[in-house]
Formats: C-alpha cells, structure tokens, sequence
C-alpha cells in the first residue's frame, strides 16, 4: 500500500507542476516499474497502476503513447482501461501495437473498433496471432483489399462460413489472394472447389507449385473432380446443341430447303453443330459418325462424308477451314486436300462410310482409321 501511495503522490506532484517533460518522466518512469515486475502483480496492484497511467495519457500525446503502446502491448495483464484508451486512439500509431498483440482486447472490444474505426486499425486487428469467426467477420465487412490479404494470410485468423464465403467471392477478380485462400487447410471442400473453379490457370498452377504435399493431393483431386464434371457438361451440351441442330435442319429437309448451300452458309458461319447435322442428312450416315470423321486427326476422314454427299470442292474447303473443325489448314494442306478430294469417287467414299458405321454400331470406342490410298480412285473432280 505504501508503492500504492508512493505512486499517487508522485503522479499528483507530475500533473500539478503543469510541465510536459514532468508528465513525460512520470509515464516512464511508472511503465518502467510495471513492466519491471508485471507478472509479480496482483490485481489490485494492476488495477493502481490503470488508475495511474489513465490519469497521465490524458495529459500526454503522440510518440509517449506510442512508445507506452508499444511496451505494453505484448504484456498479458496490461491494466485493461489504459489498453483500450489507446486501442481506441484515432493515431494508428498509437493502437497499431495494442491492436496486433494485446489479450487485454476482447472480442466486443475488436468488433466495436472494426466497425467504426480506420483500415488501418482493421488492417492491425489482421495482424493478431488469432483472432475469432466473429471478428473476422466484421473485418471483412468494412474491410478493404489489404484487409483481406492480411486475413487471407494469417494461420491464426478462423473463419465463419459466411466469412469464407466473402474471401472466396473476392478472390474471382483477385488472383494473389485466391492464392492465399487456396493455400489454407482450412477452407471447407465446398468452396475450395468454388474457388478452383474460378481460378484462372495461372493461379492453379502456382497454388500446386507452393502448396505442401497434403495440400497439393487435395488440390488435384479438386481439380480432378472439376475437369471431370466440366467434361460431363459439355458432352451433355453437345448433345443438346446436336438433338436442336438436327431438329432445324430436318425441318429444312421436310420443306425442300435443305442443300449444299445450307451447309456451305453453315460452314462460313461456324454454326457447325447445324453443319454435321444437315452433312449427316445429305451423306445418309448416323450424326455421331459425321461428328467423329469431322474431328478426325486424320484431315483426309473429313473428305469422306463430303464426297459421299456429292458437295462441290468450295464448299469442301470452306468446311476444312472452319475453326470449330480443328483450325485453318495451311495453303498446301489444302492443296493437297483437293487433289484426295478429285481422286475419291463418290461410290467409294459411301462404301467407307457404311464400312465405319457398322463398325461404330458395333463399339461406339472404336477410333476412325486413316483411309487406305487405293480409296482414292476414280477422277470426279468435284
């Protein structure tokens, strides 16, 4: 008790005497004897100690209270009112320390300060060796890009379900911090996928190249699952856009309007689903068949089809040069593309065609093989 008024005295004497540099002196001199011996201190002691150095920091301003921060941010049982005076100091410079590292702030305390002060002192309630879903939560709601990042990057930072939810939206037009979300071992599976899902290349490949060995398996197998489904969609889209193409272009047949100039029209517009279907109709062969030979490795399978359905060569060419068959063909392809066409007569190119469609019903597996030379015979130059 005899410290205790020894203190009070002392302080009286510093806030009487109207000078600074007295004031100045005291706070020294009084966080110097607390931080000396804090974990000797009882609670009542801490508690003169709060009553004291309150008194002071309302008399004293900028790089004292910065300095008094930073001493008494890291000490576990800082007196708890001078804490959060300067936690709640506008001067960043000032609550920076006590908001990284002091456990006298609760999580209302963090909270309340998040949502009414600056980005910085959320960008410093970031930084904290742990922090709550809660208080997450509210930081991402005011937070900005660094806030994010900082939480995105922070291992003792815990999340709520609407917390990652709002990093994983964010991380689409982000690709840095789709890398520290993806990073994290402790996304739920569900939007981890959402977050892959959206990632650009890039940024899955960098996420397996930093990624440890738990995390990399868990990352493939995401990606694994996506490539699967994304294949599972289009082979399904396809089939939709095929069922509607065929549909279209029967009509066409049914009316009489149904011709090479349609599918030239077809081929010069890209619409190839509407072009395989209406080549399918006039060749007499199974879509599927005409969509296989069309995409073919073997540029002389596309051929086939065309001749058997009596097409002209500039509708041929045009069909070759279509991007959704594959690419352009270079200048000498093409040449030699039109000699193979004049050579193939349409007798023999029907004759393939029912040779591979009997083979098809037999094994939809079965790969579209390159035609022999002596198939091409014959002098229709169509």
């Amino acid at each position: 008790m005899q410290a205790d008024r020894s203190l009070i005295a002392e302080l009286e004497d510093a806030i009487q005497s109207g000078s600074k540099d007295r004031r100045l002196d005291t706070l020294r001199r009084i966080t110097d004897l607390f931080v000396a011996d804090a974990d000797r201190f009882t609670n009542q002691q801490i508690d003169v100690f709060d009553d004291v150095l309150g008194h002071l920091i309302k008399r004293i301003e900028g790089k004292a209270l910065s300095e008094l921060s930073q001493r008494l941010g890291p000490i576990h049982n800082a007196p708890t009112e001078v804490v959060k005076q300067l936690a709640w100091d506008d001067d960043i410079a000032v609550a920076e320390p006590i908001l990284t590292q002091s456990h006298r702030l609760n999580d209302a305390d963090l909270i309340e300060i998040a949502n009414t002060k600056t980005q910085a002192h959320l960008l410093a309630i970031s930084a904290r060796p742990e922090i709550a879903p809660n208080v997450t939560d509210a930081l991402l709601q005011r937070g900005d890009s660094p806030v994010f990042h900082k939480l995105a990057g922070n291992a003792g930072a815990s999340f709520s379900e609407n917390g990652y939810l709002a990093l994983v939206k964010r991380s689409e037009c982000d690709e840095q911090l789709a890398q520290k979300v993806g990073l994290r071992l402790d996304v739920p599976i569900r939007l981890f996928r959402e977050l892959l899902l959206r990632a650009t290349e890039a940024v899955r490949s960098r996420l397996l190249a930093l990624a440890g060995p738990e995390s990399r398996d868990q990352i493939q197998r995401v990606l694994s699952a996506i490539s699967e489904e994304a294949q599972h969609e289009a082979g399904f889209q396809n089939k939709k856009n095929y069922a509607e193409a065929h549909a279209r272009v029967l009509t066409m047949q049914k009316s009489g309007n149904l011709s090479e100039a349609a599918i030239f029209e077809f081929a010069k517009t890209s619409r190839y689903a509407d072009m395989i279907a209406a080549l399918s109709l006039l060749c007499g062969s199974p879509l599927p068949l005409v969509e296989s030979l069309l995409q073919s490795k073997d540029r002389t399978a596309h051929l086939v089809p065309c001749k058997a359905a009596g097409l002209e060569w500039p509708t041929v060419r045009t069909i070759l040069i279509c991007r959704s068959v594959g690419g352009a063909m270079a200048d000498h392809d093409l040449d030699d593309a039109k000699i193979d066409y004049s050579r193939l007569s349409q007798h023999s190119a029907q004759r393939v065609l029912r040779f591979w469609q009997v083979r098809q019903s037999a094994s939809t597996n079965v790969a579209v093989q390159p035609l022999p030379r002596h198939v091409y015979q014959g002098s229709q130059n169509r």
